[in-house]
């Protein structure tokens, strides 16, 4: 009985009547072409492929530079060190003054400010202690980035057309540790 046998009219005995007197039906055969809802389909998935607009993540450019065996010269008035306590706080300081906490909207303003004041020769280091929260580490890094539009504005405000960025990230030593350890 496979294929539906008597119901859809195919040929078995009959029920009623004598035998022979009835012919059977011959049961219709039913093909559909699957060709052309395949094209259809690859058509559709082609289209939506191409029109819909694809996510690009948003990273972060960094250039690390070469290893230098010489010394990079810095003069301490034009460095701005952030620092990252394990806890989260944040904290700030010009040269040798000593280091301030300050919240991230406020840090924005203190880069920006520096930067504009110093006409694009502020130097921004940022070091974090090792067991900060990598979550707080990136909060304080975007504010970091966030600070150029402003920057540029202030700039050009100042006559200058040109951003040279001056950035670096790196390790939080035991001077650094104990400087910020009782604030």
């Amino acid at each position: 009985m496979a294929g539906g046998g008597e119901a859809l009219g195919g040929g078995g005995k009959q029920k009623r009547g004598k035998a022979g007197k009835r012919k059977s039906k011959k049961r219709v055969g039913f093909r559909l072409d699957m060709t052309p809802l395949v094209d259809i389909t690859f058509l559709l998935l082609t289209f939506f492929m191409l029109t819909t607009s694809m996510i690009t993540p948003q990273t972060m450019e960094m250039n690390v530079p070469p290893d230098l065996e010489a010394p990079v010269e810095v003069r301490e008035s034009e460095l701005l060190t952030v620092r990252v306590r394990k806890d989260g706080k944040v904290f700030y300081n010009m040269g040798k003054d000593a280091p301030e906490p300050v919240t991230l909207k406020e840090l924005h303003k203190v880069i920006v400010d520096q930067n504009v004041n110093l006409k694009n020769r502020c130097i921004v280091s940022l070091k974090a202690d090792h067991e900060v929260a990598y979550g707080v580490f990136i909060e304080v890094l975007d504010e970091i980035h966030q600070c150029e539009p402003d920057i540029i504005n202030g700039l050009k405000a100042n006559g200058i057309n040109e951003r040279q960025r001056k950035f670096t990230v790196a390790p939080m030593d035991v001077k650094d540790s104990e400087e910020i350890a009782g604030l």
